[in-house]
């Protein structure tokens, strides 16, 4: 059970990395950066990078049962 949920984290903190990456203008980022500018302003698309490789790190240890 621990490898399904860290590829589900994984896969989340890819597809967080790829949308900052490029900006996306895909509905459920538009909407995480709505709520993450009213705190990061103008370097929400940093913070939404930063966001998913820690995800991608904790997705790998979950998936790997050291957490």
């Amino acid at each position: 059970m621990h490898i399904l949920w860290g590829v589900l984290i994984v896969t989340v903190g890819l597809f967080m990395l790829i949308w900052s990456r490029s900006k996306s203008d895909f509905i459920i980022y538009r909407l995480f950066v709505a709520r993450s500018k009213l705190l990061w302003g103008e370097h929400v698309h940093r913070f939404h990078q930063v966001s998913g490789v820690i995800m991608i790190v904790f997705g790998i240890l979950v998936a790997l049962e050291v957490i």
